[in-house]
């Protein structure tokens, strides 16, 4: 019998409200908006948002995943679409087109779930951990030729991890004794057998795996890529709206919301016209604790909603 992984969708009506909410601003196009589901994962926040567009409408969704696809090949709607790209591509739409974008950021219950993904340190699996399976490198193929300081900074620096001297020292130590690791629980094993603390609750591996999750798929990079390219595709009162999972994720949204939330001066120009105002941030929204209750992988989650302004213009008689 073929195994069924379930995903629940995080904020899922929270982030639909916000995606879809009115502005005082005029948008463009209003007779036929076109809204952005730049993660569609296995499709949830994508089919609230067809349940309430407007018959005129369109929704694009982006996704690397193949499984993702799949699962969007069940959507029948005319006014939808689906690319095979990730969401660093946004900026490839359109200037000015579309009326919202929805990031959800992370990884999905049935990429999490499906050992043959190789994204969990709880099941045997391949050490891939590809978003995108059918290109690129896996975590198993990198570690098989990286050097020690790499694998080093790569667990500090996205996995926020205090012991990564001496479990890339053990990696390399591995590699070098008994050949490569290619499993997904022989690394888990590896890390355990290095790191003797953590904090309670918490299995050994969970900073190193998400480190190598997030650098293979460059996830950091990308996400800065498609905010970049959602501040290009908005039309002028058009709602961004991102959930992160992790403080990495978050701080990056945060600082660009409001790096764009705030007119800049020209210091070698002082008389100069500032640039004007390119976002207005909307508010950061926490899952509920009956959401949390009922779903413990929610529990990390922030949204934060902004909103392109009109041209800087804001509170201009």
């Amino acid at each position: 019998m073929e195994n069924v992984w379930t995903h629940t969708t995080v904020l899922l009506g929270e982030a639909v409200d916000a995606l879809l909410g009115t502005s005082d601003a005029p948008v463009d196009s209003v007779a036929a908006p076109v809204y952005v589901d730049a993660t569609f994962g296995r499709g949830g926040h994508s089919r609230l948002i067809l349940s309430r567009l407007a018959p005129h409408g369109r929704l694009i969704a982006f996704d690397k995943d193949p499984d993702a696809l799949l699962e969007a090949a069940c959507i029948t709607d005319p006014r939808f679409a689906i690319r095979h790209q990730g969401f660093k591509d946004l900026g490839e739409l359109p200037p000015a087109s579309v009326a919202g974008v929805l990031l959800d950021l992370g990884i999905s219950s049935p990429q999490v779930d499906n050992p043959a993904r190789g994204f969990s340190f709880r099941f045997e699996g391949p050490l891939d951990m590809r978003m995108d399976t059918t290109r690129g490198t896996s975590v198993a193929q990198w570690l098989a030729h990286a050097e020690v300081q790499q694998i080093t900074e790569v667990i500090r620096d996205y996995g926020e991890e205090r012991f990564a001297g001496p479990i890339a020292k053990a990696i390399v130590a591995r590699r070098q004794a008994r050949g490569p690791l290619d499993t997904t629980t022989e690394l888990a094993q590896l890390v355990a057998d290095t790191v003797k603390t953590r904090e309670p609750g918490q299995n050994p591996a969970t900073r190193t795996f998400q480190a190598f999750r997030i650098f293979i798929n460059a996830e950091l990079e990308e996400l800065q890529q498609a905010l970049d390219g959602a501040l290009k595709v908005l039309q002028p009162g058009g709602r961004l709206v991102v959930i992160s999972f992790h403080s990495l994720e978050d701080r990056i949204v945060k600082q660009f919301i409001a790096q764009h939330a705030k007119e800049v001066y020209d210091r070698r120009a002082p008389f100069a016209v500032p640039k004007v105002m390119q976002m207005k941030a909307l508010g950061r929204i926490r899952p509920s604790a009956p959401e949390v209750a009922a779903n413990p992988r929610a529990r990390s989650a922030i949204m934060r909603v902004a909103e392109r302004t009109v041209s800087g213009q804001e509170g201009v008689p």
